[in-house]
C-alpha cells in the first residue's frame, strides 16, 4: 500500500524541510509500533550526509563541530533519537534527474509549499494517478513504480 505524506513551513529552508520531511515520515512509521527496515532515499546531500557522515561525529563531540555550530541543531537532535529502533540505509539521488519517484515527491513538496499544506500523517497516495498523467503527455514511458530500488538504479544507468 503507498501514501504519500507531505508537510509544509512558513519561512524555512530546503535544509530544514528534508530534516523536517525525514522526521515526520519516521513519526508516522513509529505509529506501527515495529522494527523497520528502511531505505529512505532523498535528494538533500544535507541530509544523507547528516546520517551517514556526521551525525556520529557530532555525537561525540557533544553535540558540537569543528567549524563552529551546527546548524539545525534541534532537528537534527529528534532525527537522530528516532532512527534507534530501525535499520535504515540512508541514499541520495540526483534531484531533477529523472528518478521519478524524486519527481513525484518533488511536485508534493512544490505544491505543498505554494499551497502551504500539509497531509496531517499518510494519506492515501496520488503516485498512480501522477505517473500515469506524465505517461499520456510524454506518450511512451516504461516505469515499474514497485522495483526494488537497487534494481530500478541498476537498470537505470545501464
Amino acid at each position: 500500500m503507498r501514501r504519500d505524506l507531505y508537510i509544509h513551513s512558513n519561512d524555512t529552508t530546503n535544509n530544514r524541510m528534508a530534516l523536517s520531511g525525514a522526521i515526520e515520515t519516521l513519526r508516522a512509521l513509529a505509529r506501527k509500533k515495529k522494527r523497520l527496515a528502511i531505505c529512505f532515499i532523498s535528494d538533500s546531500q544535507y541530509l544523507i550526509k547528516g546520517m551517514t557522515e556526521w551525525i556520529e561525529i557530532w555525537k561525540a563531540r557533544g553535540w558540537r563541530r569543528k567549524g563552529g555550530r551546527i546548524e539545525n541543531l534541534a532537528l537534527w537532535q529528534t532525527l537522530s533519537g528516532m532512527i534507534s529502533p530501525h535499520s535504515i540505509s540512508w541514499k541520495w539521488v540526483r534531484g531533477h534527474a529523472g528518478d521519478l519517484k524524486n519527481e513525484y515527491v518533488n511536485d508534493m513538496a512544490i505544491k505543498a509549499a505554494t499551497e502551504q499544506a500539509s497531509s496531517d500523517g499518510p494519506v492515501k497516495s496520488k503516485f498512480d494517478k501522477w505517473l500515469a498523467e506524465r505517461a499520456a503527455r510524454y506518450e511512451t514511458m516504461s516505469y515499474d513504480p514497485d522495483i526494488d530500488f537497487e534494481a530500478y538504479e541498476m537498470a537505470r544507468t545501464e
